[in-house]
């Protein structure tokens, strides 16, 4: 289980978004045991933290004591709770050096996941991310002052900090990659949602710093209402009650969550994005069309043209590897044709191995029904572009089940919502779709994509069909 997989559970476990942070300041630590005091506020919080961060200059800062301390908190947490530690050391570093901090946060500490800094650029954040089942924290734009002396200035149409933001998408190959972004800057957090629709991330500045928290919650968290996780430690660690403070947090947060609306038909920020380049590159088409299944619809979706448009190709790639993530699998099975040159791009972008199976079985060569390596009783999910019925999914999944290979998944960029994912489980496969027909019709209709022609009363018909 990695680091995001074991954070979302604690979050629903505990009902909570809020990260308790374990910093032992001299002179507030009765009778100087750290170890005694953080037991203390780890056996009060346990069941209403989703995470817990200690930060190591606390505890390097007390000698080798502090250091034997933090040793012996973060092993006291994962023996008695099922709550992740995130060591918050920013470490950054170029080549062995980052290895000797990225071995020294996962393997002696026994960190969860790490705050590491990007100033030395993208190899030295690679030994950390290369472990694939931790978490890594980039920052981003920092909760101090003096964050805006570097992290806004201006590069070229983007701040420091939005260039941060973009690049840590690329960087997330694996999925274990957060931003660190301070709650008292809200309208950077705002923009870094913009650029980050889906990562996590790390909000220190609630509490003692004065950060918002309605600020933070309602231009901060995903359309799903998870995406942040709230970090206070002097306001509950000490506070007279700790419990009490960490209760009324937590309860605070929820509280605010309920109340900020989420969409049920639009997209979420990347998807949006997304459906609005493919309606531009022409891969959305208004219209009179008889689909592969037999149906007429007054709208087709031809994906086959992302062949010539790589940027918007890498687009949907990092939205099929989102909706991976939650997986588990040993291969992809793409199907051919308009699903296969997607799933070479996805598996490039996830770094997870392809086959697929062939529509034609060649009389010559190998005569193989699916190409590419794999073993008997390995797990596939399969991937195609588009769903209406489940008919051409389950004539695909025949071959690699009879090849011995297990399917439970199915991924598709669009659902039009015409009864295929009915169909899937009904012969007991889970349909995953980026998007479906109503939200992608909402996001056209939105964003003034659907004109005036005649088709639009078609479209309408089309849409009223499916609410």
């Amino acid at each position: 289980m990695g680091f995001f997989d074991k954070l979302r559970a604690a979050i629903e476990r505990h009902n909570s978004l809020l990260c308790v942070g374990l910093d032992p300041r001299p002179g507030y630590i009765p009778n100087g045991d750290i170890l005694a005091f953080n037991q203390r506020t780890v056996e009060q919080t346990a069941d209403l933290a989703c995470a817990y961060k200690p930060n190591f200059a606390f505890y390097e800062a007390q000698g080798l004591e502090g250091l034997k301390a933090l040793k012996q908190t973060v092993d006291y947490i994962h023996q008695t709770t099922d709550v992740p530690v995130i060591l918050d050391a920013k470490r950054g570093d170029i080549g062995s050096t980052a290895e000797a901090y990225a071995r020294a946060a996962f393997e002696v500490w026994g960190a969860d996941a790490v705050t590491v800094n990007p100033y030395l650029g993208h190899d030295s954040l690679l030994p950390f991310l290369r472990y694939s089942d931790r978490g890594v924290f980039v920052l981003c734009h920092t909760s101090n002052p003096g964050a805006e002396d570097f992290q806004t200035l201006p590069v070229g149409d983007y701040a420091l900090y939005e260039i941060i933001a973009q690049r840590a998408t690329e960087w997330n190959t694996q999925g274990n990659l957060g931003l660190v972004v301070g709650a008292t800057y809200s309208e950077e957090l705002a923009a870094v949602r913009r650029i980050a629709p889906e990562m996590w991330l790390l909000v220190p500045g609630i509490g003692a710093q004065g950060g918002d928290l309605e600020a933070t919650l309602s231009t901060g968290l995903r359309a799903d209402g998870l995406g942040l996780i709230i970090s206070a430690s002097r306001s509950i660690t000490f506070a007279e009650a700790p419990r009490q403070a960490a209760l009324t947090l937590r309860d605070q947060i929820n509280y605010l969550r309920s109340q900020i609306p989420t969409p049920n038909s639009q997209p979420s920020t990347f998807n949006l994005q997304l459906v609005l380049a493919l309606h531009d590159l022409g891969c959305i088409q208004f219209g009179h069309f008889t689909l592969a299944s037999g149906q007429v619809s007054p709208i087709y979706i031809d994906l086959r043209l992302l062949v010539s448009d790589p940027a918007t190709l890498r687009m949907v790639a990092r939205a099929y590897t989102h909706m991976l993530r939650h997986l588990q699998f040993d291969r992809i099975a793409a199907i051919p044709y308009a699903g296969l040159p997607i799933g070479t791009a996805v598996a490039l972008e996830a770094g997870r191995p392809l086959i697929y199976p062939r529509k034609e079985v060649k009389g010559h060569g190998t005569q193989r029904a699916i190409e590419g390596k794999f073993e008997p009783g390995e797990r596939v999910v399969v991937l195609d572009d588009v769903i209406t019925t489940g008919g051409s999914k389950l004539t695909a999944i025949e071959p690699l089940e009879a090849a011995g290979l297990k399917v439970q998944d199915v991924v598709v960029l669009l659902d039009r919502e015409q009864g295929g994912k009915e169909e899937l489980a009904e012969q007991g496969y889970q349909l995953h779709s980026v998007l479906t027909m109503r939200e992608l019709l909402a996001a056209l209709q939105a964003n003034g994509r659907m004109g005036e022609s005649a088709n639009d009363s078609c479209i309408r018909i089309f849409a009223d069909s499916h609410r």
